[in-house]
């Protein structure tokens, strides 16, 4: 082994214990929260985007179901979520990451609620361990990710079960017709039965049912 190998293994290992160091933070710090509702979509939503809106609206409804909010941390969907949140006087957490386009968290965070990552899979552990559910919004590849890695987890049963709601027809369609009959139907990679791990709507109204519905009998816990 040279010496340039020698360093870079050496590297490796003591990212471990950063890696470690992270997961202790987030562990310690949103075991103490209660539970929360994770809200995804895209960065780069404005102010005056009719999504924008509508997600502060859902963030104040999520907070009067006696839930907390738990964001990316960042600009757009993000800052929606955690300005209603805070702005109905509830939890609002955000779990942040450097990015090229999101420099700094939102200001609506709480300040005491604030994490700062540096491993994207440590960040989405977070998400899915805490989450009593995600409410996806229109975004992008990252909200992708966030989406259809919880769903493979549901899938395979890594996870319990929770809601995984869509919001926004006009924006989801294409993409669940694209899933029913390529993926599902024609190439048979997904049953038909996994079709119905996520939910599609259009109202704040109806991801209150739907939360209702699914933790009527159900008590809030950890996901794994």
């Amino acid at each position: 082994m040279n010496k340039q190998n020698w360093i870079e293994k050496s590297h490796d290992s003591w990212s471990v214990f950063k890696i470690m160091g992270e997961l202790v933070e987030g562990y310690e710090k949103l075991s103490e929260l209660g539970p929360c509702v994770s809200i995804f979509g895209s960065a780069r939503t404005q102010e005056d985007d009719p999504f924008y809106k509508q997600t502060v609206k859902i963030a104040k409804k999520i907070v009067g179901m006696g839930l907390g909010v738990i964001t990316g941390g960042g600009p757009g969907i993000m800052e929606a979520a955690n300005k209603g949140a805070q702005q109905a006087g509830g939890i609002s957490v955000g779990l942040n990451i450097d990015l090229p386009f999101e420099q700094t968290h939102n200001e609506f965070i709480d300040s005491d609620k604030l994490i700062d990552f540096d491993y994207f899979f440590v960040r989405k552990v977070m998400f899915v361990r805490y989450a009593q559910a995600f409410i996806v919004m229109p975004g992008g590849f990252g909200t992708l990710d966030e989406l259809f890695e919880a769903l493979t987890l549901i899938q395979t049963k890594k996870i319990q079960k929770f809601p995984v709601i869509l919001v926004g027809s006009e924006f989801w369609n294409g993409c669940i017709d694209w899933l029913k009959n390529k993926v599902c139907n024609d190439f048979k990679n997904v049953s038909s039965n996994e079709m119905f791990l996520f939910e599609l709507v259009d109202s704040e109204d109806e991801i209150i049912d739907i939360l209702n519905d699914f933790y009527n009998q159900k008590s809030f816990s950890p996901n794994f």
